[in-house]
């Protein structure tokens, strides 16, 4: 997979959502003529995205997995970011695996999934729930979640390894394909004063990257009229204008976006925070009527962004 096939089928998935009216491109439907394009030059290699082994994979999931893809798009996420069987994938703050159990049986036999946790020194930050116990067990997160990731393998035998951010295992510096990191900016954004951890997360990221490296985003994305001191992270939302600017500056270029993941519906006022939204409903526990608004919002308007490393 080259990052000229990448920049390509990001803009074709685009073009197609836009013709359509629809929000979400289908697999698939990319009009793309691999030969005529070969013979331009404008591609190295035909495509490797298999949706039949993506969809085999999605299909294979639980019930309660499957009830949050109207809201997540994983299918049409996945092949708007061109990852294919066979990659090197980092996904930062796996947490329970949602996206891993996808990710694992998809990369295949050839593939290679590594976990990346929020670094050790940023979650005391959290307080509250970061409790001593808590911190002490994160030390042997990595340890930790490759021996859960092992439970999602689904018959696949591809390499699973994990560390956190700020103590990347240097080895596979330059070796990585793709970089995910799907609702994982807010919190390392919201902390950036106290420790950098934004500006070190996406060091990490430049360097494990291979040159021309893709990286995905899909983030709570606050409306840009709201203050940049509402949108600094603390309320889950970034202002997609800031995040832009944030990867420049890391050694980022965007290459594409698309509304795949896009709820127009959720509009926060400077009030509002996103776990007032589904899944969560923080907000409206204790209120019928109020939890019946937010449901009736949906899960939180986000940002699906493609970079590449410079």
């Amino acid at each position: 997979m080259t990052i000229k096939y990448l920049l390509l089928a990001a803009t074709a998935a685009i073009t197609i959502a836009a013709c359509s009216g629809e929000k979400e491109a289908k697999i698939g439907e990319a009009p793309t003529d691999f030969e005529q394009m070969e013979a331009a030059g404008t591609l190295s290699a035909p495509a490797s995205f298999d949706g039949a082994q993506l969809g085999a994979v999605l299909d294979a999931q639980s019930d309660k997995h499957k009830a949050r893809y109207k809201y997540r798009n994983p299918a049409q996420t996945l092949e708007f970011f061109g990852i294919t069987p066979g990659m090197t994938v980092v996904e930062a703050l796996p947490g329970g695996g949602w996206y891993s159990k996808i990710l694992i049986p998809y990369l295949g036999d050839d593939g290679h999934l590594i976990g990346v946790d929020y670094a050790l020194a940023m979650w005391p930050e959290f307080g509250g729930f970061a409790t001593p116990e808590f911190i002490e067990k994160k030390k042997t997160w990595p340890a930790d979640w490759v021996k859960d990731a092992a439970e999602w393998r689904a018959g696949s035998t591809g390499e699973i390894s994990a560390f956190a951010f700020e103590d990347r295992d240097t080895s596979l510096d330059g070796t990585v394909d793709a970089v995910l990191f799907v609702r994982a900016l807010h919190n390392l954004n919201r902390f950036e004063d106290e420790g950098g951890y934004l500006t070190k997360a996406l060091a990490d990221t430049h360097a494990l990257l291979k040159p021309g490296g893709i990286v995905g985003v899909v983030q709570h994305q606050g409306p840009e009229g709201n203050s940049d001191e509402w949108a600094d992270g603390n309320q889950g939302y970034l202002k997609k204008s800031n995040l832009v600017k944030t990867m420049a500056a890391a050694g980022f270029e965007l290459v594409a976006e698309s509304d795949i993941n896009a709820n127009p519906k959720d509009v926060p006022s400077e009030d509002d925070i996103v776990w007032r939204l589904p899944p969560s409903l923080g907000t409206s526990r204790d209120n019928p009527e109020l939890r019946e608004q937010m449901q009736a919002i949906g899960e939180s308007n986000r940002m699906t962004l493609l970079f590449r490393k410079k």
